[in-house]
């Protein structure tokens, strides 16, 4: 069969107690594939867990002193199970051979001593199978990753036009009652209320100071939501802003609060992280929400921690994590967190809407936001933020992805049928 993949993207693990086999089998196949070798289980694993991205093929002999190859084999599959397994056996090991191939431990035994041509015919196979299960793993995750990607913006899009609207009939309705409790005589509500025989009687005073409250905390909830789904194009991304500095103008503008209910922030976010490209009003937006939410959800006297760190790596990042010593969160709670409306132990469903506010504020920046919890220990935010945003990209073509999905599917049988 036509080779179709590069043999030395990956790296063959050999393992064998006889170094005349470990020379051997490097001198015979180094030119054609990436091998490294060990002289025994141990030692192999050990290799493992450097190399376990890079190796592709694992091949051990069974008898070695210590631990048998089978053994290696075992948790090789546990520690990285799309590694194809190889055991090399002579005649009198037929046996451990046996149980390995049906207990699913390897993909094929080799006898001793091995034939050079057939061997590399077996690694050649090996290698491609793997990488045919790797590249048809890379295909369902981009697919799935797109799907998912698609859902969460048809989903932002929805639920900002459903807060425009709602803000805007919301706006309406309560005109009618701000206006009634703005014309209602002061004096005429404290004789009714006297009359009635209420103690207070700023009853109406007060009723009417409340209502006004809500009626801006319900805009403003509904504007929070709105705002963070809205994405214009001419100025996504424009601004370049310091993580350090938007974290501390929220915490200081939430610092009397923080105070009332005694609640200590330890700030280690470093000074010199590199800024990022945003939409600025958003992301300052979005610690003032975040910090709100924990406000709302932490008994006084908690303590809040912060850190951050830059990963560069293709697409270099900021991970910020957010920790708390809360009551946590229960498991079904945690599953819907960032999902409006929803009232978790008796909280106010309004911290649900901020959430989803900030859910919405991190994806439209290119980044993730996730939560870790446990009740009695405390909950986590992680956000990774991208230096850099890209703007969304257009779904691939469908018939691109599924010429792509069956040419491997394609060869995933011709290298079982060869097998």
């Amino acid at each position: 069969m036509e080779n179709l993949y590069d043999l030395k993207k990956f790296v063959i693990l050999y393992v064998d107690d006889e170094e005349k086999s470990l020379t051997n089998f490097t001198r015979a196949f180094s030119d054609t594939f990436r091998v490294l070798t060990a002289s025994n289980a141990q030692d192999g694993y050990k290799l493992l867990e450097q190399h376990g991205d890079e190796i592709g093929l694992l091949m051990t002999d069974q008898r070695m002193p210590g631990e048998k190859g089978v053994w290696l084999l075992e948790r090789a599959r546990q520690f990285r199970p799309r590694i194809l397994r190889i055991l090399v056996t002579a005649f009198a090991d037929m046996d451990a051979a046996i149980a390995a191939v049906n207990s699913g431990a390897i993909y094929k035994y080799v006898t001793k001593p091995w034939d050079p041509p057939q061997l590399d015919l077996t690694l050649r196979q090996g290698l491609e199978f793997f990488m045919v299960q790797a590249e048809r793993d890379q295909l369902l995750h981009e697919k799935m990753s797109v799907l998912r990607n698609m859902m969460i913006a048809d989903r932002i899009v929805s639920l900002g036009l459903l807060a425009a609207g709602l803000s805007h009939h919301i706006r309406n309705s309560l005109v009618a009652v701000k206006t009634f409790l703005d014309l209602a005589p002061m004096k005429m509500a404290e004789e009714r209320a006297s009359k009635n025989g209420l103690r207070n009687p700023d009853f109406w005073k007060d009723y009417h100071s409340n209502v006004q409250s809500q009626i801006e905390k319900i805009n403003s909830l509904l504007s929070d939501l709105r705002s963070s789904s809205d994405s214009n194009a001419a100025t996504q991304f424009a601004d370049e802003v310091s993580l350090p500095q938007a974290v501390g103008a929220a915490l200081e503008s939430l610092k009397e609060q923080f105070a009332a209910r005694k609640i200590e922030i330890e700030n280690q976010i470093p000074d010199l992280l590199p800024t990022l490209h945003a939409d600025k009003p958003k992301f300052h937006r979005l610690f003032e929400l975040l910090f709100k939410d924990e406000l709302a959800m932490l008994p006084a006297g908690s303590k809040i921690s912060l850190s951050a760190e830059l990963q560069n790596g293709a697409k270099p990042e900021i991970v910020l994590q957010i920790k708390d010593n809360g009551p946590g969160l229960p498991e079904d709670a945690l599953r819907v967190i960032f999902d409006p409306f929803v009232v978790q132990g008796g909280v106010p469903s309004e911290y649900g809407v901020n959430l989803m506010a900030c859910f919405f504020i991190v994806h439209h920046h290119g980044g993730k936001i996730e939560a870790q919890s446990r009740p009695g220990q405390g909950t986590t935010f992680t956000l990774r933020l991208p230096l850099h945003p890209e703007r969304a990209v257009a779904a691939p073509d469908e018939g691109d992805f599924l010429q792509k999905a069956l040419l491997n599917e394609e060869l995933w049988q011709k290298l079982l049928a060869t097998g």
